[in-house]
Order: C-alpha cells, then sequence, then structure tokens
C-alpha cells in the first residue's frame, strides 16, 4: 500500500467515526451534515452528497481538491464542499471539518435575531482555542442560509480569524473544524453542549 493510499485510509476511518459519533447524539439526521478532513498532500477527503453519516462505508468518501472539484470522474462530493475548502485555505492549521444539523443550533439560529450567539461564563468555553477561563463571552457568528454557497463563502470569510467556535447557518446548522479530527470532535462536543444550554436557560426564561 502506497503512503498517499495509507493516509487516505487513515482519513477514512476518521470520518466514519466521527460520523458514528454525530448521528449516535443526533446532529446529523437523515441524510444531513458533512465531514472532512485534510490529507497531508493536500487533497480533501469529504463525505460524498447524500449519504447517511450514521451509516457510512469506505467508499462513501471521496477527494477533492482545493477548489471541491472530485478527483475522479463521475465522485459527487456534498454541496458544501467549497465551505469545508474555504476552511483549509483560511486556517492552515485546520486538520478536519464537521458539519452538523442539531435541533438547539437549528432552533437558536432561528430565533435569535442578532448577528450572534454568545456563550458566556461556561466551564466548557475552554475546548475553544485561546480560552483558558469561564470568565468570558465567546461569540458564534450567524450568517443567512443561502443555496449559492460561492455566495454564501463571500459572506463568511470577513469572519475568518474571529471564531474560534465555529459558524452558524441560520436554520441549518454548524460548522466546526480542529487541527485534527479529535479536535475538532471536542470542539463540536463543547459548542453543542453550550448551545443545548443556551435553549434550555431560553426555554426556562433565564
Amino acid at each position: 500500500m502506497s503512503e498517499t493510499m495509507t493516509d487516505f485510509a487513515r482519513a477514512t476511518q476518521d470520518i466514519l467515526v466521527a460520523g458514528q459519533r454525530m448521528d449516535a447524539r443526533g446532529w446529523v439526521p437523515a441524510t444531513a451534515g458533512n465531514i472532512s478532513r485534510r490529507l497531508p498532500d493536500g487533497r480533501i477527503a469529504i463525505t460524498r452528497s447524500g449519504c447517511h453519516k450514521g451509516f457510512l462505508q469506505a467508499a462513501d468518501v471521496i477527494t477533492v481538491d482545493d477548489a471541491g472539484k472530485p478527483h475522479r470522474s463521475g465522485d459527487k462530493p456534498s454541496a458544501e464542499t467549497l465551505l469545508h475548502c474555504q476552511i483549509y485555505q483560511q486556517d492552515p492549521t485546520a486538520g478536519a471539518v464537521l458539519h452538523g444539523h442539531s435541533v438547539a443550533a437549528t432552533v437558536l439560529s432561528m430565533v435569535e435575531k442578532g448577528p450572534a450567539l454568545h456563550l458566556a461564563d461556561y466551564e466548557v468555553l475552554k475546548v475553544f482555542e485561546g480560552q483558558t477561563t469561564h470568565e468570558t463571552s465567546v461569540p458564534v457568528p450567524l450568517f443567512e442560509n443561502d443555496q449559492d454557497i460561492a455566495r454564501l463563502a463571500q459572506v463568511v470569510a470577513p469572519s475568518f480569524g474571529s471564531m474560534a467556535a465555529g459558524y452558524i447557518i441560520r436554520g441549518h446548522g454548524v460548522y466546526v473544524w480542529g487541527k485534527d479530527m479529535p479536535t475538532a470532535l471536542a470542539r463540536l462536543e463543547g459548542l453543542e453542549f453550550l448551545l443545548a444550554c443556551l435553549l434550555e436557560r431560553r426555554k426556562l426564561g433565564l
């Protein structure tokens, strides 16, 4: 097995495990969400369009270039592949990207009228890069949903560098990334926990 194939096999395994973990928590219902990992040679391993993330097989992971173009004719990546590519281009340290559709992210992003959700005073905030205390507030930017992904990417672009907890597309879901898959998963789990807390507090009128 070549070194390139070995890298792809490892990335595929990371993606399959992440899909199962996200599915178990109800963050990728039906065929929602997408998962990717950057390979050492610059290619991006990403889930095919239309696959249930809880039942991914190795054949459901393909590779695209940094512009989102599949390397093999006939492969169809997620419609949102450009958002993954954008993250890798904007953050050279990013090694994995996760996109999920949880109830909390969907509901909160639809009812919040401001440009961001603010997460403050939670111990779990320390999972995000640069956070060393619970005595802080971390904004999670909200962007309007748009079926034109290239146009949506242009809207998101100016916020890079100030999205420690990722971002949310209104009525759609979250984007979180990290240096590797374990880091990205930890940040996603932290963000989803905090969003669930925020939703519960709003239900209680707090």
